[in-house]
């Protein structure tokens, strides 16, 4: 589920970035919260293989 929501941020991220619209700060924010969300799934997926 973290993997989907990872690449959703990254998604609307890309789309912030291509779009040109004056969303200023919230392209960034989405970015940080895909690659926490990235990290949090891959320390997940790590401690559950363990």
């Amino acid at each position: 589920m973290l993997w989907t929501i990872t690449v959703i941020l990254l998604v609307l991220w890309v789309l912030g970035l291509v779009s040109g619209s004056t969303m200023g700060a919230w392209v960034h924010i989405l970015l940080v919260l895909a690659i926490i969300s990235l990290i949090f799934a891959v320390l997940r997926r790590g401690h559950a293989a363990v």
